[in-house]
Formats: structure tokens, C-alpha cells, sequence
């Protein structure tokens, strides 16, 4: 019975997702814009920054404030409005809330694209534009209400209400005394105050949801990795389609090395001389002097191809002639289609004068 069993254990191990993804799957999930991000830091960090902004830029927001309704105010409270004068008044209302906003604005959107670039990078993808009909599917829909993303989240709302809801009842706590006796502080004073009191709750309240934010990041992470785990089928099938099936590959090289060997076969008959071991090695050897500054290396082979090489030499009537140190030198430093090398030039020349001389003998 274990016997039966084990097959389908193995199976069933080889799917588990268990080991890390490939550089290729990520890249392929990156080019899908499925990468590991918080969406909660960058408006932690924007909330951060603009809070900020109000204690260093604090005399040009005032500026502008004083500006924005002492133009109301003063100057256009009493004004008759009529049709010529009316977009002159919004206007100019809109450019003093630019003014004012200006900052803001630059800040949100700074803080924004580098909170996203630290996280992912430089990243454009147009995967998110695609249509996607399980996006509204109701069964998919509920799985994801009660997934366990989906209590990570509702967690994560629940904290942040939390630290908001901590942050402000300490604060309005700790400054209990004073805020009892703004009645009694003039009115600049007691916007001074508010405004002191709003920028510290503001900064405390955004150092927690950045402190939050750095652990849903982290939490994204962890759960963007353990989406990309692959099994180990997974890894060889990328493997096969990437680098081809180890069978086929290996189909291919023996169909490839028994084609080039009929050519090498077919190349023996216009040889001048074989070279032999005599039975470990063959190597054939051609040399036209008119083409050739050296004789060339046609075919050569060991064992059982040095004993076709000289089978066929034998068929076509090719000098085969025995000598052990030319035929292992030639073997083992020539390729096919090279010149000999130069220090062997005298034996081989040696072994051609004898050829020649025979083939005269023979005519």
C-alpha cells in the first residue's frame, strides 16, 4: 500500500508552492503591475509633509489667508456684482485659493511619487486598463470580502481609527486646563493656540499611520512573495519553455551529430591518406596543392567511427597507413576542416611522398 501511495505523495509535493519565485516570473507579474506596495504610505507621508509645511511655510499661508478675505472683506463685500464685473471677481478669488493651495498641492504630489517610486521604482503598465470580467464576478466579489487580505485590511482600518481617535483625546486631554480658559485669551491668541494645537495633533497623528503604513508595506511584501511561490513542477515546466525540453534538446543534438557525421563519412572517399592508431584512431587527411597551403583535416573519429572511417577509405580505394603518435597527435589537436599544424608538417609530408609514390607505382 505504501507503495501505491508514495507516487502520489511525490505528485502531490512536486504542486505545493514552496520555493521562491523565478527572476522570469517576477519580471512577468512586475510588467503586470503586480508588485509590493502599500497604498497606505503615501498619504501617510503626504500627511506627514503638509503638516510640516504649515510650521515652515506658516507666514505664507498667513499671507495669503489675510489676502484671500481681506479681498473679500474689504474690497468686494459692498461691490455690485453685474455681469461685466462678476468673472473678474471669481477670477481673482480663484487665483488668491491657487496661491494659498499652491504648496499643498506640490507637496501631494512630490511626496506621493516618491513614497511609490521607493516602493516599486520607475513602473508604467497598462494592465490595469484592461478589461477584466472576474473583476465582476459576485462569487469572486465574496471571496474577497471574506479573504484573509480583506481582515487584514478591515484590522488595519480599525487601528488607524484607533491611533486618530488616541492621539486626539490625549492631546485635547493633556491640554484640557488651557483650552477650558480660551474665553478669557483674545482672538489672536486663541487661533494661535488652535493652530499650534491642530499642526502637533496633525504630525502625531501622521508619524503613526507612517509607523503603520511601514508595516502594511511590509505585510504587502510578505504577501506579494507568497503569491509568486512557484512549485517545483512549476519551476521545471518555466525551465522547458525557456530553455526547451531537456528530451527534445537532447533529440535534436543526436539527430545533429549523426547528421554530421554522414557528411564527415561522405567527405573520407576524397581523402589522399588515413592515418590510423590502428584501431583507436583515424584520421583523414586532404592536401591540393594548388588550394592548399596545408594538408586539411576531413575526418577523424575513435573506435567505432575510426573503424567506419577506415571501412569506407578501404571501400574507395584510400591509402590507410599505421602510425600511433601522428594519428593520436592529429586526433587530439586538429578539428575537422582544420590545416595541420606546423610542427607535424614534416611527418605528414613523410606520409604523403609515400602515398604518391605508391599511386605511381600503381598507375
Amino acid at each position: 500500500m505504501n507503495r501505491m501511495r508514495l507516487p502520489l505523495d511525490l505528485q502531490l509535493f512536486a504542486q505545493e508552492k514552496t520555493e521562491r519565485a523565478t527572476p522570469k516570473k517576477r519580471q512577468e507579474a512586475r510588467k503586470k503591475g503586480q508588485v509590493a506596495s502599500s497604498q497606505e504610505l503615501p498619504g501617510a507621508v503626504i500627511m506627514v509633509l503638509v503638516f510640516l509645511s504649515f510650521m515652515m511655510l506658516g507666514g505664507y499661508y498667513k499671507t495669503r489667508i489675510v489676502r484671500l478675505f481681506g479681498l473679500i472683506f474689504e474690497q468686494r463685500l459692498t461691490m455690485e456684482v453685474t455681469a461685466g464685473n462678476v468673472m473678474a471677481l471669481f477670477s481673482n478669488l480663484m487665483i488668491q485659493c491657487l496661491l494659498l493651495l499652491a504648496p499643498i498641492f506640490v507637496i501631494a504630489v512630490a511626496s506621493a511619487v516618491i513614497a511609490n517610486y521607493i516602493q516599486v521604482g520607475l513602473l508604467f503598465t497598462g494592465e490595469g486598463f484592461k478589461i477584466n470580467l472576474n473583476k465582476i464576478n459576485p462569487l469572486n466579489g465574496f471571496k474577497q470580502i471574506f479573504s484573509l487580505r480583506s481582515l487584514f485590511d478591515l484590522a488595519k482600518s480599525i487601528a488607524k481609527l484607533i491611533v486618530i481617535g488616541a492621539v486626539v483625546y490625549f492631546t485635547l486631554w493633556r491640554d484640557r486646563a488651557t483650552i477650558m480658559k480660551l474665553a478669557e485669551v483674545p482672538v489672536d491668541g486663541m487661533l494661535a493656540f488652535i493652530a499650534n494645537l491642530t499642526i502637533r495633533i496633525g504630525l502625531e497623528i501622521g508619524v503613526l499611520l507612517v509607523v503603520l503604513a511601514v508595516v502594511d508595506y511590509f505585510y504587502q511584501r510578505f504577501q506579494h512573495e507568497k503569491s509568486l511561490r512557484m512549485s517545483k513542477q512549476d519551476i521545471k515546466d518555466e525551465y522547458k519553455k525557456t530553455e526547451g525540453d531537456p528530451l527534445i534538446k537532447g533529440k535534436i543534438r543526436e539527430r545533429q551529430r549523426r547528421m554530421a557525421l554522414q557528411r564527415m563519412m561522405q567527405e573520407v572517399p576524397k581523402a589522399d591518406v588515413v592515418i590510423t592508431n590502428p584501431t583507436h584512431f583515424a584520421v583523414a587527411l586532404q592536401y591540393d596543392g594548388s588550394r592548399m597551403e596545408a594538408p586539411v583535416v576531413i575526418a577523424k573519429g575513435m573506435d567505432y567511427v575510426a573503424l567506419r572511417i577506415k571501412e569506407i577509405a578501404g571501400e574507395h580505394g584510400v591509402t590507410t597507413m599505421e602510425n600511433r603518435p601522428l594519428a593520436r597527435a592529429l586526433y587530439d589537436r586538429t578539428e575537422i576542416g582544420d590545416a595541420i599544424p606546423s610542427d607535424l608538417f614534416q611527418a605528414v609530408a613523410e606520409v604523403l611522398a609515400y602515398v604518391y609514390k605508391l599511386k605511381r607505382k600503381t598507375n
